[in-house]
């Protein structure tokens, strides 16, 4: 099979393709260890089975049942299609609408093997990040957006295609649930039972949504954090010779390295796997890699001493790497690290997204998958060794925060040293990144908004990079001095963005912005496709990760000090609400960056196709997907959120927001409590 077309045909029956087992030339995932009951294995292969007419389930009940118990769930990879998976431009998918191949165009992106994490395992990034759980669900998938038309909507259960359903034009095409599970059930034993049950799945954030545009999704965000780091930290935006140290250069961590360079700082990142630091190097990503410690420790004082940006890869662990530093310093009282963070997945921490210190990368995996307490156990033992030599070091001078990736939470459950006195359920001896960083710009109804391409033309990408930059600087005349440094860094980037080799996969861009300049961009685009200048229709979106789209205590709202961080109004809410103000699609997960039962956290795609529908939907919808987390912000104290959403009522005369009331005297809740 070679073309679109035949891939939009539904799953290839007549005659079955064969099975070519997993591609040895690919990355692949760690294997699970759902420990299912005889009985549950049983529903598992029935569950797989029902995919398939009764004719063929004697020749695939078996090579099913032996992807069970070999790899800890049934991934089908006899039906892996045998095509180059890419996002081929809009108009090569036999299509009846153009919102259907643009998702369509979203969902091959994401599988892409040169931004998948492990392509054949359906996982786009973070080790568990599934696009779907089999691939019988893919084929059905793209067959059903082949035949749909604009009154209908497809409708998926945790990667499972429930079917077509009729609707309205006005409706959502796609309405995507992932993980919603009973709460009493949201364990992680639970999750590894359920997914090898093939009833639901991890679709991290922008995974299971078709929204993710390769580590270029967060090398803005990360950039950010960085700079934000240096002037909160050290008094400083220039990180020229200020070192930069962290793990990780997977899917989302494999940012860093970029973003260092792009703030001028050397960035030394340990990673564990090969792979992936072969990927980052030559999609230059990554600058240098060493195996070799006392090469790594050379390499940063000469970048310190020269102050010449730098983006280290350093093939080993992470704790080794600290450790060495903390040598280092004890040796020669020398601190050779300003900042530290760590991005492993460690809402993962059990099934391959941390690796710990005492093993090889095979040793661990063999571990991982024969005896699963002791690699726990280990693990846990890593952790805690890391915490001790971050401790040191922090003492020394370095500056450490928690990147949201669950790693202070797992640490503090290994017994590590990372408590903070007297502090609340969601602080620790180290703050989040949300909390110290990044919380003020959600406040200001900053976040990663983000545009897709769908000609695949890079001069497309050009032509919006441009319009962008033109509507922030145009915005940013008149912007209050509170957000004036956001818009200067915000412009700064995109006037930057192209040289600096970003696109990996689909022709995206990154751009941190608020309301106003969502909307504004949104609306300059979709002119632009109607005038010619953008050659194709054009996919908004973002981060789930955003000011409205994730509720997580332990990273988007742990900031959120009135006792509502544990709260998920906000992200059901928003999800909701986009989906009948006008998003092409929609998605709401149990999971995300923290993990399983950590966190709910929604998302959308919206497609600009040069029309005035498509200006009033995005005005509408934009507007709403940033108001709703400001006003959530707002009435939970943040001063900064009050002044917003103020600021934006009186721009909009139809926005409404209850507003708080604040106490000013604490003696009156003192009188009260002790009557």
């Amino acid at each position: 099979m070679s073309t679109l077309k035949e891939l939009c045909g539904g799953l290839p029956l007549n005659p079955l393709p064969s099975n070519r087992g997993r591609d040895p030339n690919v990355p692949h995932a760690p294997v699970r260890t759902p420990n299912l009951s005889s009985q549950e294995e049983r529903l598992a292969l029935r569950n797989a089975l029902r995919y398939f007419p009764p004719s063929l389930h004697s020749t695939l009940a078996s090579e099913f049942a032996q992807e069970l118990r070999q790899y800890g769930h049934i991934y089908m990879y006899r039906f892996c299609p045998p095509i180059q998976i890419r996002a081929y431009p809009i108009d090569q998918y036999p299509c009846r609408t153009r919102h259907a191949a643009a998702i369509m165009h979203m969902i091959m992106n994401n599988l892409d093997p040169a931004v998948a994490q492990f392509p054949q395992e359906l996982v786009t990034y973070g080790g568990n990040g599934q696009v779907f759980s089999n691939w019988a669900q893919f084929w059905l998938v793209m067959h059903y957006l082949s035949e749909m038309s604009e009154e209908q909507t497809l409708v998926m259960y945790s990667g499972h295609p429930l079917g077509l359903f009729p609707s309205l034009p006005s409706s959502p095409r796609v309405v995507i649930t992932n993980g919603m599970v009973i709460p009493n059930y949201s364990s992680r034993e639970d999750y590894e039972r359920m997914f090898a049950m093939g009833i639901t799945m991890y679709g991290q954030m922008t995974a299971g949504s078709y929204c993710y545009i390769g580590p270029q999704g967060i090398v803005h965000g990360t950039m950010l954090t960085v700079l934000n780091a240096g002037r909160r930290y050290l008094g400083t935006g220039d990180l020229g010779g200020r070192v930069f140290v962290t793990s990780g250069l997977g899917g989302m961590s494999g940012a860093q390295a970029k973003a260092a360079v792009i703030a001028g700082c050397v960035g030394v990142i340990a990673e564990v796997d090969e792979a992936p630091l072969k990927k980052r190097h030559e999609q230059g990503w990554l600058m240098e890699v060493t195996t070799d410690l006392d090469h790594c420790i050379c390499q940063i004082r000469k970048a310190k001493s020269t102050k010449t940006p730098l983006s280290l890869g350093y093939h080993g662990n992470i704790v080794d790497l600290w450790e060495r530093l903390v040598k280092e310093y004890e040796v020669t009282g020398e601190l050779l690290v300003d900042l530290g963070s760590d991005q492993t997945s460690l809402h993962n921490p059990f099934s391959g997204g941390y690796y710990p210190a005492q093993l090889s990368l095979r040793q661990a995996n063999q571990l991982m998958a024969t005896d699963p307490a002791r690699f726990r156990t280990a693990v846990q033992d890593s952790l805690r060794r890391q915490v001790a030599a971050i401790n040191k070091l922090a003492k020394a001078g370095m500056f450490f925060w928690d990147y949201g990736n669950a790693f202070l939470l797992e640490a503090q459950r290994a017994g590590a040293d990372v408590e903070k006195s007297g502090g609340a359920k969601t602080e620790f001896r180290y703050p989040s990144y949300v909390q110290h960083i990044m919380g003020d710009i959600f406040s200001l109804g900053f976040g990663p908004f983000r545009w897709v391409c769908t000609s695949g033309d890079p001069r497309d990408l050009v032509q919006t990079d441009d319009i962008a930059a033109a509507v922030l600087e145009e915005i940013s005349a008149s912007v209050s001095e509170r957000v004036r440094q956001q818009y200067d860094d915000n412009i700064r980037w995109i006037r930057q963005a192209g040289k600096h080799n970003m696109v990996v996969g689909s022709q995206a861009r990154i751009l941190y912005s608020d309301q106003k300049g969502r909307v504004s961009i949104a609306l300059a685009i979709n002119q632009a496709i109607a005038d010619g200048r953008v050659s194709a229709p054009v996919v908004i979106s973002r981060d789930h990760h955003d000011v409205s789209g994730t509720d997580s205590p332990f990273r988007e709202t742990s900031n959120v000090y009135d006792g509502s961080a544990f709260c998920a109004d906000m992200a059901v809410q928003n999800f909701v609400g986009d989906a009948f103000r006008g998003a092409t699609w929609v998605a709401l997960h149990n999971g995300g960056g923290v993990g399983w039962g950590e966190v709910i956290n929604g998302g959308f795609g919206l497609v600009l196709d040069g029309s005035e529908e498509a200006g009033r939907r995005a005005r509408t919808m934009l507007n709403w997907d940033v108001s709703n987390g400001v006003a959530r912000r707002c009435w939970s104290g943040n001063v900064n959120a009050y002044d917003t959403i103020q600021r934006t009522m009186e721009e909009h005369s139809h926005l409404r927001v209850t507003m708080p009331f604040p106490v000013q005297d604490e003696h009156v809740l003192d009188r009260a409590l002790q009557g």
